[in-house]
């Protein structure tokens, strides 16, 4: 176990340069007396680490000191090869140089790991576009992708529905989901995710901003989701759906099942969340006889209307 640590405290300083046992000891979870005793016997090992005192000091290597040791783990290993998407790389322009990336990365590997690496590599893809291809167009994705780089003012127009708004924004970050692409900004102090392919006539500007230094991309779009989620408006409603129909129905995107309970043979009564009373009943009339709705009444008259309408057009 200690060796693993004193291999992460050598790959941290050699990654950012200088930290402060505080940090290490945060970054490692164990005390700061743990830190300054794995430093001498770093130390006493050969390797050139100092510490530096006062405001902006820390502990640091020698400076050219490298070390070609990684300490990388198989499952590591696999994290990383596996981490990739063809997809999303070639949205930002990089699919081209992924392959050239991939050798090198395994060049760098044990000679004990190499075929490893490629045994991941053949046996698993990950292709983060989904299965139907998304028909965003992203013209301004490469000049967006310069301003977040670059940490340089943006101007846009995002279009809505029926019109367009400027913004000056700070990008700070881009996000993919599934193969659909946001830039989250900040706009006169407060933050905004915009969907790319809504953006038009982007440029970047002379102009640079600061980046918050506590600002946490994955931190911030896990927040956003959440947040969403929760304001999301909910439509309760009581079905019978037929057990084979239920880990269908479980995997419905805009559709929550609350609690479940066995009914009468081969049917399951559930308490279900949807967002409105029109999405209820646009999924609900997919499954047919699968399901029927219990409560309330107005999404078992419309459920019915419906049918209706639909049994009347093929008939006429």
């Amino acid at each position: 176990m200690r060796a693993d640590r004193l291999i992460s405290i050598l790959l941290l300083l050699q990654n950012h340069g200088r930290l402060t046992t505080r940090e290490l000891a945060a970054r490692l979870e164990v005390s700061e007396r743990t830190i300054h005793r794995d430093m001498e016997a770093l130390g006493s090992s050969g390797v050139p680490v100092y510490a530096e005192r006062g405001s902006g000091g820390g502990w640091a290597l020698s400076e050219g000191y490298r070390t070609d040791l990684t300490g990388m783990k198989p499952k590591e290993m696999q994290a990383l090869l596996l981490a990739h998407s063809s997809s999303l790389l070639g949205d930002l322009g990089l699919g081209s140089v992924f392959e050239d990336a991939f050798q090198k990365m395994l060049a760098a590997f044990p000679e004990r790991l190499r075929g490893e690496a490629e045994r991941v590599r053949q046996r698993i893809h990950i292709d983060g576009a989904g299965w139907h291809q998304s028909v965003d167009r992203l013209p301004d994705l490469p000049t967006i992708q310069e301003a977040v780089w670059q940490e340089r003012m943006l101007r846009f127009d995002y279009c809505r529905e029926d019109s367009a708004v400027e913004r000056i924004a700070e990008p700070l970050g881009l996000v993919a989901k599934s193969s659909i692409w946001y830039l989250v900004a900040r706009v006169e102090g407060e933050m905004r995710t915009y969907r790319i392919s809504r953006i038009r006539n982007a440029k970047v500007l002379e102009e640079s901003f600061q980046r918050p230094e506590s600002f946490d991309l994955a931190q911030y779009w896990e927040r956003s989701t959440e947040q969403f989620k929760a304001n999301l408006p909910r439509y309760p409603a009581q079905l019978r759906v037929q057990e084979a129909a239920l880990p269908r129905l479980a995997q419905q995107r805009y559709l929550k099942l609350v609690h479940t309970i066995p009914a009468e043979q081969g049917w399951i009564e559930a308490a279900a969340e949807f967002n409105t009373l029109e999405s209820a009943c646009e999924i609900l009339l997919g499954y047919g006889v699968l399901v029927k709705v219990l409560e309330p009444l107005e999404l078992r008259d419309r459920v019915r209307a419906e049918a209706t309408a639909i049994i009347a057009m093929y008939n006429g």
